[in-house]
């Protein structure tokens, strides 16, 4: 009989202390930039696991109330571990990436989802609802996720990391850092901001550097907010167990980094902290394609998604369309953003006629395996985007039915301790 008492377990290559601050520890990063020195290095074909802190680095804890959410410190975020260089990658090639796991730390059972204060973070509706800081703690258990925060729903995760990227070369850096003052520059007193530049402040690499280095990864170093050409915060929900990333290189090892790893998300995450963070750990294995970039037309990464998925079959589909039906009224040409928006209000208003509070509906709208698609985009002025709810997430009947709802008390998520939402 066969047995495994010879199997070597893959090598991590990062490990963290999820509990930990994240700049009191090695192997982590929260810029990007060509700049910063592989961690480690593989080889293509070997598999191997990265540990990952969560997102904010520790700052979020697993209590009652938000105001760790409301003072959060997001000038230290996100925190990335990596870089991974992978040997014979060049500029010019694709570095392909298989996602083999994606797993929460045994020692950690938990995750959050938080909605940011207007002027800290922002999300989706942060004008609209002039956000407060609000979040649900979720407990993992298996491939399950509930809330007492939430109550009344439980459903299966699709774990991912909501951040992989390969390093910007210097010049893709400079394009990044100069397009994006442009659009700062051009809406100067935007809250939310439109964009945020590099800032020495809150910023990290945890390894030996000398100080002119550290100096100028600091100052230079691009924000990891948004997605770009190199990957980077995407957030696609469906990167998961069995899912296969094709990166543009555009420095020697290709220099790999992730984080900000989710157990669950919604399309879109659209509280800014949307789907269900978590500290975790992920399994990697990497191959290069040479000349990648040019065969495939590379300009940014193309995804394999998982097979994995969660079967809820039966879904309440919301339609939004590109008018401002929920505020003044405004019609919009062709844009589905605001349709989107409008799909998004639509299922939150229902959810309210069922008993969950605004803040519980869009929270769970966040973290919830919700689908949105674009149902139209060529039917002037309106774009049509329709976002659906899996009613098997749900312990109750949520279907419309003649005699309406008898609401529900689901109580509240956690909330500021100064009673504010």
């Amino acid at each position: 009989m066969a047995t495994a008492a010879n199997s070597v377990p893959y090598p991590t290559l990062i490990s963290v202390d999820p509990f930990l601050p994240a700049d009191q520890q090695k192997g982590i990063h929260n810029r990007w930039h060509p700049d910063i020195p592989a961690f480690a290095t593989v080889k293509p074909g070997e598999t191997f696991k990265i540990e990952c802190v969560d997102w904010t680095g520790a700052q979020i804890g697993n209590n009652d109330t938000s105001d760790d959410v409301r003072d959060v410190d997001l000038s230290k975020v996100h925190n990335l571990s990596g870089p991974i260089a992978v040997e014979g990658a060049e500029p010019g090639d694709c570095l392909v990436v298989d996602i083999l796991d994606v797993q929460p730390f045994e020692k950690m059972p938990w995750g959050y989802t938080g909605i940011f204060e207007l002027e800290n973070g922002g999300g989706l509706f942060a004008r609209e609802f002039k956000s407060r800081a609000a979040k649900a703690i979720w407990d993992l258990k298996g491939i399950y996720a509930t809330s007492r925060h939430i109550p009344g729903v439980r459903f299966a995760g699709v774990t991912h990391p909501g951040l992989i990227g390969t390093a910007p070369s210097p010049e893709l850096l400079a394009t990044w850092n100069k397009r994006e003052q442009e659009l700062i520059d051009a809406h100067p007193n935007a809250v939310p901001a439109v964009a945020l530049p590099p800032e020495p402040k809150g910023a990290y690499v945890g390894q030996e550097l000398e100080d002119s280095v550290r100096e100028k990864i600091y100052k230079e170093g691009a924000r990891t907010i948004p997605g770009r050409e190199h990957g980077g915060n995407c957030d696609i929900k469906n990167l998961s167990r069995g899912s296969r990333c094709y990166f543009p290189v555009f420095v020697k090892g290709a220099n790999l980094s992730v984080g900000d790893l989710h157990f669950s998300q919604g399309d879109g995450e659209m509280s800014f902290c949307g789907a269900i963070e978590m500290a975790g750990i992920i399994t990697f294995s990497t191959s290069i394609i040479k000349g990648g970039v040019e065969k495939f037309a590379l300009k940014q990464p193309i995804f394999l998604p998982s097979p994995v998925d969660p079967m809820y079959s039966q879904k309440l589909v919301f339609e939004g369309l590109g008018v401002d039906i929920h505020g003044d009224g405004k019609q919009y040409n062709m844009d589905a953003s605001v349709a989107y928006k409008q799909a998004a209000l639509n299922a939150i208003a229902y959810l309210m006629k069922i008993g969950y509070t605004r803040e519980q509906s869009y929270l769970l709208l966040s973290a919830a395996p919700v689908e949105s698609h674009v149902g139209a985009i060529v039917d002037s002025p309106n774009a049509c985007v329709t976002l659906g709810i899996p009613t098997g997430i749900f312990e109750h009947d949520i279907l419309p039915n003649p005699d309406g709802f008898a609401k529900k008390d689901f109580g509240q998520c956690a909330i500021r301790s100064d009673g504010l939402v």
